[in-house]
């Protein structure tokens, strides 16, 4: 028999234990297994230990903001992250997002909306990547550019490395594997189904821009095609 697979791991980040206990019944009702942080102390701490599969952070932490917790998260751990906030400011979401934040859900929120968000960012992360068998599989180089997928590792035309978020590495591996084909939204998600207002994949394509691209307001490599998603204008080599 194949061996059974755990529940998948929640890290939940909220100081307000009357939420805390809301969003951890909910997860329990839906099969995930969940660990509650009251402090960003302690989740650095549960992190060094052992590895969730998400984690729903709050942005009203009472020892560090969470925009800090996001930008030192988003360092270090390849694990899905959805922010819970009771900001109803536009800017402190999209810059959740810019900051490598896969989804946000704002207070007050209904439990079905927060699991509709929890696995849809679940779909995203399947899991450690498995590098390719075929060690020739296992680095791509396009325009100038190095990218090794198992370790998110980004190389310049001029030497330089950079370590890519997984949202990051993710969407640049979809690209690489369909070089000159036009992608849309869905299928640069894996397939999940995004609404018109669903942005987040776009914010994905800026910040890739920004790192690959000479001039990302006038992109040469990652072209929008209106209408239709996007596409790689490069040839990829595997090496």
């Amino acid at each position: 028999m194949p061996p059974t697979r755990l529940p998948e791991l929640i890290y939940v980040v909220e100081d307000e234990m009357a939420i805390a206990r809301i969003i951890g019944d909910t997860l329990e009702k839906f099969g995930y297994r969940h660990e509650v942080f009251r402090t960003a102390e302690a989740l650095f701490h549960g992190l060094r230990h052992r590895a969730p599969d998400l984690v729903i952070l709050d942005l009203g932490l009472p020892d560090m903001d969470g925009m800090t917790v996001l930008q030192q998260m988003r360092g270090k751990h390849s694990c899905g992250l959805l922010i819970v906030t009771g900001r109803s400011d536009t800017h402190d979401r999209v810059m959740g997002l810019e900051l490598g934040a896969d989804d946000y859900v704002v207070k007050p929120f209904e439990p079905r909306e927060l699991i509709a968000r929890v696995r849809s960012i679940l779909r995203r992360y399947p899991g450690q990547v498995v590098l390719p068998a075929d060690p020739a599989q296992r680095v791509a180089e396009f325009a100038g550019w190095r990218f090794a997928p198992g370790s998110n590792t980004l190389t310049s035309p001029s030497g330089q490395q950079d370590t890519l978020s997984t949202a990051e590495a993710q969407l640049l591996s979809v690209l690489l594997a369909h070089p000159n084909h036009i992608l849309t939204r869905e299928q640069l998600l894996g397939g999940r189904d995004v609404s018109a207002l669903d942005r987040s994949i776009d914010l994905r394509v800026s910040r890739l821009r920004r790192r690959l691209e000479e001039d990302p307001q006038h992109a040469k490599l990652i072209k929008t095609v209106y209408g239709a998603g996007y596409l790689l204008a490069a040839t990829v080599s595997w090496s």
